[in-house]
């Protein structure tokens, strides 16, 4: 494997609840990708949008981040319904085939899958939860890092009971300032990951910390006794 190299898989909610914060994710998405193509080490990028009229829309394919181009009004475009289960399902095995097609010592050695929402799974059919709780398991044990951003706290206990590790969900509020911030934090994140600042992407207290939702989450956590 290439050791400076990794690769970032972002999937992408573009349905209709998300038009209330389509600038904030244009102006969040722009943001991470300006500082990650800022990072020393290679890099490529896959970005896919996902909605019930196109279930798994690929944008960008293995690009090299220096040459993806920011997101804007015309590329990002808010619509439909909710198939959440598809997009992770296909994402998962579209990105296993393509890393399987690169010769072993051009492969990446760090992966990272972004799943960013603002709301619940409702129009999914090819995938169940079962299949996907199976298939997130299966690759974070082959070290795959998952981050899943939500404004919706249902959907982070759905992400959460997918066998997603907690440290890697976070919660945002659906506001310019909420939606910027969680972009921020899960790019400071990854570029400490990708510097091998740190062995895995996770959130800290501080990130978590500017979030109301976050705040909502923690009070349904029980005490330990």
């Amino acid at each position: 494997m290439q050791n400076d190299y990794t690769h970032i898989t972002v999937i992408l909610d573009r349905t209709g609840s998300m038009e209330s914060i389509r600038d904030d994710t244009i102006g969040g998405f722009n943001a991470f990708l300006k500082e990650q193509q800022q990072q020393p080490g290679e890099a490529t990028l896959t970005l896919v949008q996902f909605d019930s009229q196109n279930p798994y829309e690929v944008i960008h394919h293995f690009a090299p981040l220096a040459e993806v181009p920011e997101l804007t009004r015309r590329t990002f475009v808010p619509r439909a319904t909710t198939p959440l289960l598809d997009a992770i399902g296909r994402g998962i095995n579209d990105l296993e085939q393509n890393l399987g097609k690169l010769a072993v010592p051009r492969q990446p050695a760090r992966v990272v899958m972004v799943i960013i929402t603002d709301g619940q799974e409702n129009a999914s059919r090819e995938f169940d939860k079962k299949q996907i709780e199976r298939m997130i398991q299966e690759k974070q044990s082959a070290d795959w890092q998952f981050v899943f951003l939500s404004a919706d706290l249902a959907a982070i206990g759905e992400a959460l009971s997918s066998g997603m590790h907690d440290a890697s969900v976070m919660g945002f509020d659906k506001t310019s300032l909420g939606t910027s911030a969680a972009f921020a934090s899960t790019s400071s994140r990854i570029s400490d990951y990708r510097a091998a600042r740190s062995k895995k992407v996770s959130f800290s207290d501080e990130d978590r910390a500017e979030h109301d939702i976050e705040r909502q989450r923690g009070k349904g956590k029980k005490k330990p006794h």
